[in-house]
């Protein structure tokens, strides 16, 4: 109890923030529809909110025919910094385990939209990536990084675990012990060695990454939608299932260690300490 009071606590000043402000902007040129997640102030932390507007843009960019490829990339120096963990620290009615039940739901629904996208999903990384921001890079079609961007997953010392497939995508990408290096260990890789364990595709230099990656981007964005459709559903289609189960079993645990000692004593001291 002491930890869910005092990180209440800290929160009280940045919860002042106004809700509704936008925290995605989403723009389609010539195919290519690019997801910028926007809250630089919070480094492109997710908030309730945030997840909602990708699961919805993801929706949206499914169903729309004029968009080929989707990108996602972050506003200012980071591409995400993950969960912005103030979000446990807010006092609603049925207290913690009301907002484990909700967090439970949305991370489910926020992974499926990354797996059941039917197009091309390509990470434009161009800053530091933690968390989420990480583990979903092995459900994208493509991956690059800026030269100062970094991947770091510090689930154990938060009092969580794994999530966005990552239990059975990193391992499959870059081995058990590389993926327990990451997922377990906390390791965080910088940009050469994201490349080198297979998380990233290439790695651009930080001065010209935004306009490098859109215009590789743009040559494939200028390919015929039923084929770019029908190559992705070869590649990611006998994955599904496994991914499916993956997110479930993942999301049952956490929706655990959301209500645990260790988590809200983790939340706690991350909160106090800013």
């Amino acid at each position: 109890m002491w930890a869910a009071r005092s990180a209440r606590a800290a929160v009280r000043a940045l919860s002042s923030a106004a809700a509704d402000a936008p925290t995605t902007t989403f723009t389609q040129t010539n195919g290519l529809g690019k997801l910028v997640l926007n809250r630089p102030t919070r480094f492109n932390a997710f908030n309730w909110q945030m997840y909602e507007e990708v699961i919805q843009t993801f929706s949206k960019a499914a169903k729309d025919d004029s968009v080929r490829v989707l990108m996602v990339t972050g506003q200012g120096d980071y591409y995400s910094s993950g969960n912005d963990l103030t979000m446990f620290a807010v006092a609603k009615p049925g207290g913690i385990q009301e907002l484990a039940d909700r967090g439970r739901v949305l991370l489910q629904r926020f992974v499926e939209a990354w797996i059941d996208f039917p197009k091309p999903i390509v990470a434009a990384v161009n800053g530091p990536a933690i968390g989420i921001a990480v583990t979903t890079l092995g459900l994208c079609d493509l991956v690059y990084a800026s030269d100062r961007a970094t991947f770091h997953t510090p689930f154990v010392s938060l009092g969580q675990t794994p999530e966005g497939c990552s239990s059975v995508v990193f391992p499959a990408i870059m081995g058990s012990i590389r993926a327990n290096e990451v997922l377990l260990a906390g390791r965080k890789l910088d940009a050469g060695e994201a490349h080198k364990y297979g998380l990233v595709g290439d790695v651009f230099s930080a001065a010209t990454f935004a306009p490098t990656v859109e215009a590789r981007i743009s040559a494939l964005a200028a390919q015929p939608l039923s084929t770019l459709k029908y190559g992705k559903a070869l590649v990611r289609g006998p994955q599904r299932d496994a991914l499916i189960a993956a997110n479930i079993a993942e999301c049952d645990r956490l929706h655990e260690r959301w209500q645990s000692r260790d988590c809200l004593e983790a939340a706690a001291r991350f909160l106090t300490r800013k």
